[in-house]
């Protein structure tokens, strides 16, 4: 089984900055996507950024195209969203995610067989 640890969220102003990480265990990570997700209170969980472990192929949802940049480190098995211009319809649980197999709809939740614990985001403004 493949874990996830979120980490790196916390309060941040209107129009600041916040890096997450997930930690991802594993021998190899080729093939999969790693995307991450967000939730607010009574709303459904909805796509924010993925990327492709082998080939760095990345997909951002429009609300933070041009703001967010999601990256990953190989060598160290973790994935990053980089936040930035962070805006209060930001604030949310942020959910790191991965499926062994990049083929799949990168956009739904459902698809994700592998799910970290969350990690809260609040933007104040």
């Amino acid at each position: 089984q493949v874990q996830l640890v979120e980490s790196g969220g916390g309060l941040v102003q209107f129009g600041g900055s916040l890096r997450l990480s997930c930690a991802a265990s594993g021998r190899t990570f080729v093939g999969y996507v790693m995307g991450w997700f967000r939730q607010a209170p009574g709303k459904e969980r909805e796509f924010v950024a993925a990327i492709s472990w082998s080939s760095g192929t990345t997909l951002y949802a429009d609300s933070v195209k041009g703001r967010f940049t999601i990256s990953r480190d190989n060598a160290k098995n973790t994935v990053y969203l980089q936040m930035s211009s962070l805006k209060p319809e930001d604030t949310a649980v942020y959910y790191c995610a991965a499926d062994r197999n990049y083929g799949i709809s990168w956009y739904h939740h459902r698809e994700y067989d592998y799910w970290g614990q969350g990690t809260q985001v609040t933007v104040s403004s």
